[in-house]
């Protein structure tokens, strides 16, 4: 099997985008640890050819183990065998690998035996990850935890968590959802108390829904604040299982990712540490957290359409009928077509979210050291604001496309692949989560809609409008006339000011941008790599009849009609 890194030109493409060159530059602090480690680049191409070479053993891992022992793991699947949860013998060989490899912690600092990577080359290892198997790169990917650890623990704190990743090959969980809490993270009871006697904290209650929760190091969002009921009342910490005080009371047998153990957990006087400031837990450091997670799962997305993108691919060009191969037809052509198309859409807006998250963590990182400039101080604001609104975008978009794309691939599998022979079965059940999990599609338009009502969106088209070449004049008056559509349908909604209407019409408006936002970006990748221009072309001429559908509807609906909704659910036409 090929090297997931070398099949795949466009990651060698997005490391060599303009941006990065800042990046490096502001992670490695002018190479200044090149003198303290021997692995440390000395160099800007330096930093690059380790990115690579360090991607191209993930390839290597991918593509010789951990695809190899996808459909393994998906049979076997992790078991609960005295309160410890034992993961399918697949996924302890995939793990070791990794592991051996060096690669758990991958974007720690060199101070704690990580790996010092931008989040680029770290969220390409994820999409490689997940397309070998998508339950597996939950359980990899949860080193994000490391990174909030990082962020917002104290340094005694970092100094005792963060080297057991890369030298014990630590596993990591994020414990926020509850059973009556779901998506509301606001509502979650699991109490934190504070013990004066012992002078700890302990947590008491009870999490559903934990992706990996016998991890060694979980993140624990509590109710540290008696006599409170939302946000402001919840804090984070630090559980070590080594503690042993968390039983895991069930195992979720589940539709897709079987690999990655989702587990109910009960908590009984379990011994915590409290991350950063009280009250903080929800409204800063989840927030942290899930953004990475969210933009884990962008990757996890892609990963996966790609997977689903190349089975149909390799059946197509070896499945005959009616005399001749299937690809041959126009019907399986075009839906081969433009999931490849999709496919270069989606990891364009990506990479080009993770760059602005990568721009922002890199400037806040600078700040642990000295102050900014005023010019730094501008950038990493209006940075932050892209990344703000493009992570639930990415999360949002990849998703929904991720989930089209595998049920096109399973249809030109025809019946077989609704048999368990082929890995699009697997490929099509692990889709399905991406869109639920880290925030459903719903929750994601309703972040994203920010970036339509303060303008972001509009803003940011309007820059990559300007790097649009003379030879794209064609395909940028078409993106123009279809931002101009957006621009006004967006006024039309928003001077209504009615929040309803507006979170009605939201996810319409957010895939407008989107859209719009990936048809600029593969004209302008296509100006650096000819790859990308008949993406370009296809893409627009797809897009420009969806968002006219979507504006349609839009321009046509009658406020009125938002009763009719209700109409069968007396108890919402009595709000």
């Amino acid at each position: 099997m090929d090297n997931f890194y070398n099949d795949t030109p466009d990651f060698k493409f997005h490391l060599n985008h303009p941006l990065v060159s800042k990046i490096v530059a502001l992670k490695e602090r002018d190479f200044e640890e090149s003198n303290e480690y021997d692995y440390a680049p000395q160099n800007h191409d330096d930093a690059i050819d380790s990115y690579e070479k360090v991607l191209e053993i993930v390839g290597g891992i991918c593509a010789e183990t951990i695809a190899a022992n996808a459909e393994g793991v998906d049979l076997e699947g992790p078991i609960l065998t005295n309160n410890e949860v034992q993961y399918a013998s697949g996924t302890t060989i995939d793990y070791k690998a990794l592991y051996d490899a060096g690669l758990i912690g991958m974007a720690l600092p060199r101070k704690y035996e990580g790996l010092n990577f931008p989040m680029l080359p770290y969220v390409m290892a994820a999409e490689m990850v997940a397309r070998a198997d998508a339950g597996f790169a939950n359980i990899w990917g949860l080193q994000d935890c490391a990174e909030t650890i990082y962020e917002f623990g104290s340094e005694e704190q970092r100094e005792k968590y963060l080297p057991r990743f890369n030298r014990d090959g630590a596993t990591a969980a994020m414990v926020l959802t509850e059973p009556d809490a779901g998506s509301d993270l606001q509502s979650v009871k699991l109490k934190a108390t504070f013990d004066e006697k012992e002078q700890i904290w302990k947590l008491n209650g009870v999490k559903r829904f934990i992706t990996n929760g016998d991890a060694d190091i979980s993140l624990v969002l509590a109710r540290s604040e008696e006599n409170t009921s939302d946000a402001r009342g919840l804090s984070m910490f630090i559980y070590d299982r080594n503690d042993h005080a968390v039983q895991v009371r069930h195992l979720e047998k589940k539709l897709g990712i079987k690999g990655s153990p989702t587990c109910e957990l009960v908590f009984k006087d379990a011994p915590a540490e409290l991350v950063g400031k009280e009250r903080f837990g929800l409204i800063k450091y989840v927030m942290a957290l899930m953004n990475s997670a969210r933009l884990g799962v962008g990757a996890q997305s892609v990963g996966l359409a790609d997977a689903a993108y190349r089975e149909a691919l390799k059946y197509a060009e070896e499945r005959a009928q009616f005399g001749k191969i299937i690809v041959k037809f126009p019907a399986v052509y075009e839906m081969i077509t433009n999931m490849k198309v999709r496919i270069d859409a989606l990891r364009s807006l990506l990479y080009e979210t993770t760059l602005y998250v990568d721009i922002t963590k890199a400037y806040e990182d600078v700040m642990r050291e000295r102050s900014l400039e005023k010019e730094e101080r501008m950038e990493m604001k209006h940075y932050a604001k892209l990344s703000n609104v493009f992570t639930p975008l990415i999360k949002l978009t990849a998703s929904e496309a991720c989930n089209s794309i595998a049920y096109d691939s399973l249809q030109i599998h025809g019946g077989t692949g609704f048999m368990k022979d082929f890995p699009i079965e697997r490929i099509y059940r692990d889709a399905r989560i991406t869109s639920i999990y880290e925030g459903t599609t719903q929750l994601q338009a309703v972040a994203a809609i920010k970036g339509v009502t303060t303008g972001v969106y509009l803003e940011q088209i309007k820059h990559y409008d300007s790097q649009v070449n003379e030879e794209n004049s064609e395909l940028q008056k078409i993106l123009q006339e279809l931002t101009s559509d957006f621009e006004k349908i967006s006024a039309k909604i928003t001077e209504i000011q009615n929040s309803e209407l507006l979170d009605f019409h939201s996810r319409r408006l957010v895939e407008m941008a989107g859209n719009i936002i990936m048809g600029y970006l593969l004209v302008i990748n296509g100006q650096r790599d000819d790859h990308f221009s008949n993406s370009a072309r296809i893409f627009i001429d797809l897009i420009r009849s969806e968002n006219q559908e979507k504006l349609h509807y839009m321009e046509y609906f009658d406020f009125k009609n938002l009763d009719l909704y209700k109409i069968t659910h007396p108890e919402l036409s009595q709000e």
